[in-house]
């Protein structure tokens, strides 16, 4: 065999192909979770990073602006902060979906759906006892809120209910779950003409509440607070688990085929939104204080619950990235891939440490610390730092983060106990 190769004068393009088919094949067997792609692992690291950056925002912003993009007359770095952490829930629940699909080579049906019922199951109890406490530090009731014990319900409820309807709905095949998925998002804008989305998390009804229109619900002693509607968010995981053959296809296929669809959503986002008649609750209008309020105005789609144009506007420009990256290499990437491969355990630590931190910075003010056993909006006035302050947090956060995620990285990879899936 070595005789031939060094003969033949194509040798050269024989070698690096059984070298790569080395690499690759060294790759997989050092991960006992080889299904997953690197591609997928790095866009869960990108949205979870940019997620961190937001719940920064939320904490030590000095002013404590919830909705920024609210005013078209924002700060453009503020504007931009908060906007590209549109991209966080849709690719997250999206890839979600995208990963029970390709467990379907590895997994039996009833195997995937009782593996990812009972995990569905595991992030809602999450949500409610382990983020709700994170956020208020005050798991036995909010003084803000009359005593009453908040529970925030955001992506990761989304996401459970999501897992657990999947769970039963991918026995009918990945085919009609794409048909599925597409016409609830294509179509769920309807509801409202219907019964409207408030914005102002006002509510209409229990039911209504928790499928399409966020909003607060009041059981016993508990304030509830339904950030992310469901119906949006079940047709998203749908979908992910219905084009999941996308990722199976060869790299080349596959990369062309994720940038022709990322360019026709933009191009689809851009002409919806321009025409005004369907996609989302919030109409832009031309603002009297200049095209970049215009345009702010433009970009500002509806996210509770995610309205049509604001999928597009997101899952596009991330479809692009996706096939991106397979060109990218080096420590950024390899950095990316590490944290998208222990999403659950970073979104837990994170909320915690950044919680933390703020009492810190309360008391490096001339705070008392108890002022901030509190979910921020009740922060103390005075309180914060400005935007170069939050970007500065944000990095300090993902540095501390780093070597508690890489220690969990390896477990997951090197180990194949059970409870390891569920974290």
């Amino acid at each position: 065999m070595p005789n031939i190769l060094i003969k033949d004068k194509n040798n050269s393009d024989l070698v690096k192909g059984l070298a790569s088919f080395v690499v690759e094949e060294k790759a997989q067997t050092t991960d006992n979770r080889s299904y997953r792609l690197s591609n997928i692992d790095m866009l869960r690291g990108i949205v979870i990073i940019i997620m961190a950056l937001d719940h920064v925002r939320d904490f030590f912003l000095v002013g404590g602006v919830e909705f920024p993009l609210a005013d078209p007359d924002v700060s453009a770095g503020l504007y931009f902060t908060r906007w590209i952490t549109h991209f966080c829930a849709p690719v997250f629940i999206f890839l979600a979906g995208t990963s029970v699909g390709l467990m379907s080579s590895r997994k039996s049906t009833w195997d995937i759906g009782s593996f990812v019922f009972k995990r569905g199951l595991w992030l809602i109890i999450v949500e409610v006892a382990i983020i709700s406490t994170a956020w208020t530090f005050a798991p036995l009731g909010e003084p803000g809120m009359g005593g009453a014990s908040l529970i925030i319900l955001q992506v990761i409820w989304a996401l459970g209910v999501s897992m657990i309807i999947l769970a039963g709905a991918q026995f009918i095949g990945p085919r009609f779950c794409l048909i599925i998925g597409a016409v609830i998002l294509l179509g769920h804008n309807l509801f409202d003409v219907i019964l409207p989305a408030t914005t102002s998390l006002g509510g209409n009804g229990i039911f209504w509440t928790l499928l399409y229109s966020p909003g607060a619900l009041v059981l016993g002693p508990f304030y509830i607070e339904v950030v992310y509607p469901l119906l949006p968010c079940i047709g998203l995981m749908l979908l992910g688990y219905g084009t999941a053959f996308i990722f199976q296809k060869p790299a080349l296929e596959r990369d062309k085929f994720l940038i022709k669809t990322g360019v026709a959503l933009v191009a689809a986002f851009i002409v919806i939104r321009f025409s005004g008649f369907y996609g989302d609750p919030n109409p832009w209008q031309t603002q009297t204080s200049g095209a970049l309020a215009t345009f702010f105005d433009f970009m500002n789609v509806s996210k509770y619950p995610a309205s049509l144009l604001y999928l597009m506007a997101t899952l596009g420009p991330m479809a692009i990235i996706c096939a991106l990256s397979s060109k990218l290499h080096g420590w950024l990437k390899d950095t990316l891939i590490m944290f998208g491969r222990v999403p659950f355990a970073f979104y837990v630590a994170h909320f915690y440490l950044i919680h933390l931190l703020s009492i810190l910075l309360g008391m490096a003010q001339g705070f008392q610390a108890h002022e901030f056993m509190h979910i921020f909006i009740f922060y103390p006035q005075g309180y914060g730092t400005d935007l170069t302050g939050v970007y500065l947090v944000w990095l300090g956060v993902i540095a501390i983060l780093y070597p508690f995620c890489k220690w969990v990285e390896k477990v997951k990879r090197t180990r194949t106990d059970w409870w390891l899936s569920y974290l």
